[in-house]
C-alpha cells in the first residue's frame, strides 16, 4: 500500500513439476481433504476441516507453473487464483484461526492466502524465528485446508529491498527448506519496492531467487516492481522497464498493486499493457483510496477485476482482518469472536469481495 503512516497503537495497512511422495499422499488422505491429488500437509499443521464435496483448489491443480504469460496448473492448463491477504501478522495474528480459515476455504471458496510478514515495523527484525515460526503455522493451515500460500516478505519501510537482502535470504532458506515438496506455495520476495531504481529491485531478485532455487527448484516466485509494485507508474515510469530489462530468472512473476479509488485509469492501462508481455500476478488490492481507507469505488474495482477475468490474472485483496479501516474485510471486534461465516460479520467492501470471490 502507498504512502502510509503508522504508530505503536495503530498499524497501517499495506500494500520441472514435482511428483507427490507415498508419505505425502498418505498424510493428505490421514487428513481426508481428497485423495489421489491432493497436496501433502505438513506435521504438526492446524486440523482439517471436513472433508469437501469437491476437490479443493490445491487438490484440483497441483504444482503451480508459469507457462508463457500464464500461471498453469500440473496440467499446463492456465488458472487464475483468488483470495485474500492477512495483515501484518504482528498485529492481527488473532483473525487468522482455524475458524476464519474454515471460513475462508468453505464460505468465502477461496482458493489461495497471503501471508504477510512485515520485516520492519514490529516485525521480523525484532525477532525472526518467531515470526518465521509464526508463518508457518498459517501457511499450513492454508494448505490443510486445500488453499495455496503466497509467503509474502511485507518489506515497505526502508523501500529498497536490499536495505533487508541478508534477512530475507535467512528467511526464504527457511521457508524453502520447509516447503521444497509442498507444491503449495509462492514466493513474494518483495512486498513493495518504493524510492529505488528498477535495476536495483532486479539485483536483489537475482540475489534471491537462487537462494529459493537451491533448495525449491519448483516454485512460482513473485517479483515486486518499482514504485510499489506498480510497475513504477506511481513514480513516472511504467512497465517498460521490467519488458525491456526482466529478471534473470524462469518461472517468475511480476507483481501488481492498485487501490481503485486512487489508481486509475494510468493503472489499469499499466496493468493491461504489462500483462501482455509479463506473467502478472497481482498479489494486493482494495477498492479504497492508497492507504485502504475512504468510500469504496465499486465500479472502478470492477473494471479491474473484469480485466484481471478475462486474462486469468491472480489476486489477492486486502486485507483479511478486523482493522478499523473499510479495507479491512471483517467489522471491528470480529477477530475475538468465533462468527466468520456469511455476510453479517462483514463490513461493505467484505460483502463485495466475498462475493466476487465466490464466483
Amino acid at each position: 500500500m502507498y504512502q502510509r503512516t503508522t504508530s505503536p497503537t495503530e498499524p497501517a495497512p499495506t500494500a520441472g513439476r514435482r511428483r507427490f511422495t507415498r508419505k505425502a499422499l498418505l498424510a493428505a488422505s490421514a487428513l481426508g481433504v481428497v485423495t489421489a491429488l491432493l497436496a501433502p500437509v505438513r506435521a504438526g499443521a492446524a486440523p482439517a476441516p471436513a472433508a469437501p464435496t469437491a476437490a479443493t483448489p490445491l487438490a484440483a491443480n497441483g504444482q503451480l507453473s508459469v507457462c508463457s504469460r500464464q500461471l498453469c496448473n500440473a496440467s499446463g492448463q492456465a488458472v487464475a487464483l483468488n483470495g485474500m491477504s492477512t495483515h501484518g501478522t504482528q498485529w492481527y495474528a488473532q483473525c487468522v484461526t482455524d475458524g476464519s480459515l474454515n471460513a475462508l476455504a468453505t464460505d468465502w471458496r477461496a482458493d489461495v492466502l497471503r501471508v504477510s510478514t512485515y520485516v520492519q515495523e514490529g516485525g521480523y527484525e525484532t525477532d525472526p524465528a518467531g515470526f518465521t515460526a509464526r508463518a508457518q503455522k498459517f501457511i499450513d493451515a492454508a494448505h490443510a485446508r486445500g488453499m495455496y500460500a503466497v509467503i509474502d516478505w511485507h518489506m515497505l519501510t526502508p523501500g529498497d529491498p536490499n536495505a533487508n537482502l541478508a534477512r530475507a535470504k535467512t528467511f526464504f532458506t527457511a521457508m524453502a527448506k520447509k516447503y521444497k515438496d509442498h507444491p503449495g506455495v509462492l514466493y513474494e520476495i518483495a512486498n513493495e519496492p518504493s524510492g529505488v531504481s528498477w535495476s536495483a529491485i532486479k539485483s536483489y531478485s537475482e540475489q534471491i531467487i537462487p537462494v529459493i532455487r537451491a533448495q525449491d527448484p519448483d516454485a512460482v516466485v513473485l517479483v515486486g516492481t518499482r514504485a510499489w509494485s506498480s510497475f513504477g507508474v506511481s513514480e513516472g515510469s511504467n512497465e517498460s522497464e521490467v519488458v525491456n530489462n526482466p529478471v534473470r530468472a524462469s518461472n517468475i512473476m511480476y507483481t501488481f498493486h492498485f487501490y481503485a479509488a486512487s489508481h486509475r485509469e494510468a493503472y489499469l492501462s499499466a496493468l493491461d499493457r504489462a500483462s501482455d508481455k509479463l506473467p502478472v500476478f497481482v498479489t494486493e488490492f482494495g477498492t479504497q483510496n492508497y492507504a485502504g481507507e475512504g468510500a469504496n469505488d465499486f465500479a472502478m474495482s470492477q473494471r479491474y477485476l473484469d480485466l484481471m477475468k478475462r486474462k486469468k490474472i491472480s489476486w489477492t485483496n486486502w486485507n483479511y482482518s478486523d482493522d478499523h479501516r473499510s479495507g479491512a474485510v471483517f467489522k471491528t471486534g470480529t477477530c475475538n469472536g468465533s462468527n466468520w461465516t456469511g455476510t453479517g460479520v462483514l463490513k461493505e467492501a467484505g460483502v463485495w469481495i466475498r462475493e466476487r470471490i465466490r464466483q
